[in-house]
C-alpha cells in the first residue's frame, strides 16, 4: 500500500488550482483511492460551486462507482458539516457510505472545526487525521491567519534599486500628501511586473499609502495576468487625492480609509478611522471586519516601515534590480525579524521572499 502522504501530495497539487478563485473560503484538494488506485479526484474550483469532496466523487467513473464504498477518501481539510452555499460534504462521503477518510487538518472555521470530523466517527467511519499537517495549513496560511488570529494575512512588496532605493530623489515641493520626496521609478522588468500581477490575483486586497497612490497613480490591477483584481485599498485621511487618480475610477472594487467619510458598500467605498489611534492597528481591525482575508502592502515606503515597525506581517517580497543603481531617492524599508525563505533570478532582478520570524 503507498503511503498516505503520497495521496495527501496529490491533495495539495490539485487544491493549488483553486488559487484566486475561491477565496474567501480554503483552497481544498480531494482524492479517492481503491487498492492503490486513484478512482476519483476534484478541488474546489471557484468560490460558492462544489466542493472539492463533492468533484472528487462525481469525477469517478461509472465503471468505477461501485468501488466508492470499499474506497479512502484523502482530503487536505476537514469536510465541511455544515450548509453554507452548498450541503455538507460530511453528508455526502456519509450518504456514499465511504468506510474511511484520511484528513490533513482540521478547518479553523467555527461552524466546522471538528465538527465534520465528529460526524464522520459518528457515521462509522474511520478518520485519519494531521497527514502532511503542517504542508495543509501552509497552503491556507491566509484562511487560519483570518480565522485563529483574527486578522488578515499580511505581505510586503516592494522594489528596490540594486544601492536599496525605492524611488529616485525629487523636489520636496507640497502635494495634497505632503512633500513630495520622490519621483515615479520603473525598477523591476517586465518579466517580473507580470510576476506580481500573479500575486495580486492570489490576493484578497492590495494596499497603497497616499504618496503612492499620487506618485505612482497605480491600477493596482491583474491586467498582465489572468485573474481576479483584488480589492484595492488607499489611505487618504483627509480625502485629499485627486478624483481622477487610476485607484478612483471604479474599475475595480475600492474602499479609502479617511477621518471624515464612511460608507464601505459603496465603490470607492471609504471605511473612517480615527486620527488619535495606531493606523496599522485599524486597519487590521477594519479588514477583518469586512472579511478580508489577505492583503499585499505595496507602498510607500513609510506604509511599509509601520507594518515593519508594528511587527504587522508575515510574508515580504522584495525585488532587487541588480543593474540598477540610483545616485540618490527614497530608503527601502528596513526589515526585522525576517527570515529568508528563498530566492530566485527573472534576468536583471533577483526576487527575496522573506517568513516572519
Amino acid at each position: 500500500m503507498a503511503d498516505p502522504e503520497t495521496y495527501m501530495h496529490r491533495c495539495l497539487e490539485l487544491a493549488a488550482f483553486g488559487a484566486g478563485h475561491v477565496a474567501p473560503n480554503p483552497m481544498v484538494g480531494s482524492v479517492l483511492v481503491y487498492e492503490d488506485r486513484i478512482i476519483g479526484e476534484g478541488y474546489h474550483e471557484i468560490h460558492g460551486k462544489a466542493h472539492a469532496e463533492v468533484n472528487c466523487i462525481h469525477s469517478v467513473a461509472e465503471a468505477d462507482r461501485h468501488l466508492i464504498e470499499r474506497s479512502t477518501i484523502y482530503v487536505s481539510l476537514e469536510p465541511c458539516a455544515h450548509h453554507g452555499k452548498t450541503p455538507p460534504c460530511a453528508d455526502l462521503i456519509i450518504e456514499n457510505r465511504i468506510p474511511r477518510a484520511v484528513v490533513g487538518c482540521r478547518d479553523p472555521f467555527p461552524l466546522v472545526n471538528g465538527k465534520g470530523i465528529e460526524k464522520l466517527e459518528a457515521a462509522g467511519i474511520e478518520v485519519t487525521l494531521g497527514v502532511l499537517e503542517k504542508e495543509c495549513r501552509q497552503i491556507n496560511r491566509r484562511f487560519f491567519t483570518f480565522h485563529t488570529h483574527h486578522r488578515p494575512y499580511i505581505i510586503l512588496k516592494w522594489a528596490q534599486s540594486a544601492n536599496g532605493f525605492i524611488a529616485r530623489a525629487a523636489s520636496d515641493r507640497l502635494t495634497p500628501a505632503g512633500p513630495m520626496t520622490a519621483e515615479r521609478t520603473a525598477i523591476s522588468n517586465d518579466y517580473t511586473n507580470r510576476l506580481v500581477h500573479k500575486w495580486r490575483s492570489e490576493e484578497a486586497s492590495i494596499l497603497v499609502g497616499p504618496r503612492t497612490a499620487l506618485i505612482d497613480n497605480p491600477a493596482l490591477t491583474t491586467r498582465l495576468w489572468t485573474g481576479l483584481d483584488p480589492i484595492r485599498l488607499v489611505i487618504d485621511k483627509k480625502l485629499e487625492l485627486p478624483p481622477d487618480l487610476r485607484l478612483l475610477d471604479g474599475k475595480a472594487k475600492t474602499i479609502v480609509f479617511n477621518t471624515i467619510r464612511h460608507n464601505p458598500g459603496a465603490n470607492p467605498g471609504y471605511y473612517q478611522i480615527a486620527e488619535d489611534s495606531s493606523l496599522i492597528h485599524q486597519l487590521l481591525i477594519a479588514l477583518h471586519e469586512l472579511k478580508i482575508q489577505s492583503v499585499m502592502v505595496e507602498g510607500g515606503a513609510r506604509l511599509l516601515q509601520s507594518f515593519i515597525d508594528e511587527d504587522a506581517w508575515d510574508e515580504a517580497r522584495i525585488i532587487i534590480n541588480n543593474d540598477l543603481d540610483l545616485p540618490a531617492g527614497l530608503p527601502a524599508p528596513r526589515l526585522t525579524h525576517a527570515h529568508l525563505q528563498s530566492h530566485e533570478s527573472l534576468l536583471s532582478d533577483t526576487i527575496r521572499y522573506y517568513h516572519h520570524d
